[in-house]
């Protein structure tokens, strides 16, 4: 049963009120599309979210074996408050970038190269200063959520910790602070 309609009406309100276009647009980034468009047509379709997880995978295969997720610590990391709007957008245009290169390179997204051909798209691309840049910044926040507390989703059973042989600092976070 749906309720009351008045009732249901001030509910869409106050949902309305709580929920900005700003929110919206960031909780929907990662999960959004990439539009990739080879001149005037649509050429391909893709997430940031599958694009970073594969760039984590070719960056540091390592982190995979051991279990740990880093794609979706990139997900906090753009509703984190104090992460600034432009580091943001650098990541979110770095995503599109890396993405046109491989287009141009070769007529495929960067998630449909093959390893090979992924591994040429970085080496290309770090040699260009966005691109040194974009990669630095991605492997940054790769080794956050590798080396960071599991509490924050990316350290999971504290197996970068294991890796490493490193006894996590006390007293630990009880909740994550992003």
């Amino acid at each position: 049963m749906s309720g009351h309609p008045l009732i249901n009406q001030k509910r869409k309100v106050r949902f309305l009120m709580t929920f900005s276009r700003r929110k919206f647009l960031q909780a929907g980034f990662l999960c959004g599309a990439v539009f990739l468009m080879d001149g005037c047509t649509l050429f391909g379709v893709t997430t940031p979210l599958q694009t970073f997880s594969l760039l984590h995978k070719d960056l540091f295969p390592q982190a995979q074996h051991l279990g740990i997720q880093t794609a979706p610590y990139m997900q906090k990391i753009f509703h984190h408050s104090r992460i600034s709007d432009a580091d943001k957008t650098f990541l979110k245009n770095g995503v599109k970038w890396l993405n046109e290169e491989a287009v141009q390179s070769y007529k495929k997204e960067y998630t449909k190269l093959s390893p090979m051909q992924r591994q040429s798209i970085l080496e290309h691309i770090t040699q260009t200063e966005w691109g040194e840049s974009f990669v630095y910044e991605v492997m940054n926040y790769m080794f956050e959520a590798m080396l960071g507390d599991p509490v924050y989703g990316g350290n999971n059973k504290e197996a970068g910790w294991q890796w490493l042989n490193f006894k996590g600092g006390q007293p630990r976070p009880q909740k994550a602070y992003m």
